[in-house]
């Protein structure tokens, strides 16, 4: 049977609601899952008027009125935004609402009436100002599902990446780096290739300092405190981990094949590389959440400048969707 993948809205403000009226006039969704927009319907319709799209946008109350038929949306309405919400403006009323999208689309998880969540971009100063004060998605996942050990891995046809810290600065995340956060993301990587289907998968860890410390040339000895003890335990129990390796050359090597997956060790280390082997085909996804909730992503933000304006790039949001489809779990 075709899992059920609730697709959250994010801030209505942006870009959100245009990519999923985009992203779900293409036959090919229908044909791999049931896609059921979590979000306001009035929001939707606007979208669909700006795309020239001609699917009719169905709301629905509870989740088995969905009738999942390609040429309509199926959105179970929260109804929670003005029908004039202005398009590029952050507002409390906009976060506020992409809060209860992902709170709606997680409740639903657990009780395993969805089988994946893709995300459409929230902003995250409309989040703060509604009330809500997560750093991303990534936290408020967390948060939810009583989640303390996971990861954020960022997906693109030639490269994986996961990383050790996220959104928080430099500074910080070199302060949080530490062996048992090294080895529990290198579990989690592992995990996830494996359960992937991929054999004893290669996993490699960028240093923190340039040249990943050039033998304690550079830094503090980082990458010999916080790094080198996860790694080794981790290959104790036979996981195909090494490094750390010099930032500057692995992903380059990660993008011809030599390795399955990279550790990052903190926010732009890791995006960086993935948005420059490209940002359309680009996917998040968050890795090690309680209860198996399976969770993807655009690796992009709300692009505010040009929402309303029909000229959104749903493919990203397309990768994301197939990618949770792969990740689903049987439906029996």
């Amino acid at each position: 049977m075709k899992p059920i993948i609730g697709i959250t809205m994010g801030d209505a403000a942006g870009i959100g609601p245009e990519i999923i009226v985009k992203s779900l006039s293409t036959e090919e969704v229908y044909g791999n899952c049931h896609p059921l927009v979590i979000g306001d319907s009035k929001m939707l319709k606007r979208a669909a008027i700006i795309t020239d799209s001609n699917v009719t946008i169905r709301s629905i109350n509870q989740l088995e009125e969905a009738e999942f038929q390609f040429g309509t949306i199926d959105c179970m309405d929260l109804d929670l935004l003005s029908s004039d919400l202005k398009f590029g403006e952050i507002s409390a009323e906009a976060g506020n609402a992409a809060f209860q999208y992902i709170k709606t689309a997680i409740d639903l998880a657990k009780e395993n009436k969805i089988q994946a969540i893709c995300t459409a971009p929230l902003n995250k100063a409309a989040l703060h100002k509604g009330g809500h004060m997560y750093p991303g998605h990534t936290e408020i996942l967390a948060t939810l599902t009583e989640t303390e050990d996971f990861a954020m891995m960022l997906t693109s046809p030639k490269l994986k990446v996961i990383h050790l810290t996220t959104h928080v600065g430099i500074i910080k995340a070199i302060e949080m780096i530490n062996p048992e956060r090294t080895y529990n993301v290198i579990k989690l990587a592992h995990e996830t290739l494996t359960r992937a289907g991929i054999v004893n998968p290669s996993i490699a860890v960028c240093g923190i300092n340039p040249h990943a410390g050039e033998n304690g040339l550079f830094g503090n000895g980082e990458e010999e405190t916080k790094l080198i003890p996860g790694i080794e335990r981790a290959k104790e129990e036979g996981i195909n981990a090494s490094g750390p390796h010099p930032a500057d050359t692995l992903f380059f090597r990660a993008g011809r094949g030599d390795f399955d997956m990279v550790v990052a060790c903190y926010h732009d280390q890791g995006h960086g590389p993935i948005k420059v082997m490209g940002l359309e085909a680009g996917v998040n996804i968050t890795v090690g959440l309680n209860g198996g909730v399976i969770r993807t992503s655009v690796d992009h933000g709300t692009a505010f400048d040009i929402a309303g304006k029909n000229i959104a790039d749903e493919r990203s949001l397309l990768e994301a969707i197939k990618s949770a489809i792969e990740l689903a779990p049987t439906i029996k």
